[in-house]
């Protein structure tokens, strides 16, 4: 038996495959999984009732920036201010305080030790990703989104983080069918916070 984190990035999407990401949290909570989410600034603005939602579910919350920019391209300054407007409407909207807990976006940034302070003084940490198959691509489907995080978790093993997005349309779909698959291979999912314990 072994331990797996299914992590979502909730954002706005900058690809035209688009989907509800009531799906998702459907899919979580009809299989009783639970999950951790990065939930964008701006995309808690748009759906704040998905984002009460999220934390209603018992899901961990995490930042994911404010404007989803590339973060080391920010200042010091600009970066507090973009991490803390997300700190800020993620709290309001859910209720939630989000630290230690923040994701890069496009893992950029990811090794700089100079963001990792930065990032240290405000209270987070980043946190990778062990499983990413892409699901964001075009062409992609349910069926090879499952398969891609069935495979590299079995590659992995214990403790494999792995990254999905909440709105491209395959991602409902591929969690329906990983979630079984994997229990099946005796996965036991958790939140990172669990996974950190």
């Amino acid at each position: 038996m072994f331990r797996v984190a299914l992590t979502f990035d909730a954002e706005h999407p900058d690809r035209p495959t688009r989907s509800d990401p009531q799906a998702v949290l459907d899919q979580l909570d009809r299989l009783e999984v639970p999950a951790t989410f990065f939930l964008q600034g701006r995309w808690v603005e748009a759906y704040p009732q998905a984002a009460r939602r999220i934390a209603a579910a018992g899901h961990l919350i995490g930042n994911h920036s404010h404007y989803h920019a590339r973060l080391p391209l920010l200042t010091a300054a600009g970066l507090r201010t973009d991490v803390r407007a997300a700190e800020s409407v993620i709290r309001r909207r859910t209720g939630v305080d989000p630290r230690p807990w923040l994701r890069l976006p496009f893992g950029n940034g990811e090794g700089d030790p100079q963001l990792a302070a930065r990032l240290d003084e405000l209270g987070y940490r980043h946190v990778g990703w062990d499983v990413e198959v892409g699901e964001w691509r075009a062409r992609q489907s349910a069926r090879r989104v499952a398969e891609g995080v069935v495979d590299g978790v079995r590659a992995h093993g214990d403790g494999a983080i792995v990254l999905l997005h909440t709105w491209p349309n395959p991602v409902a779909g591929a969690v329906a069918d990983l979630v079984p698959r994997l229990r099946d291979a005796g996965v036991t999912f958790v939140r990172l916070d669990e996974l950190a314990a």
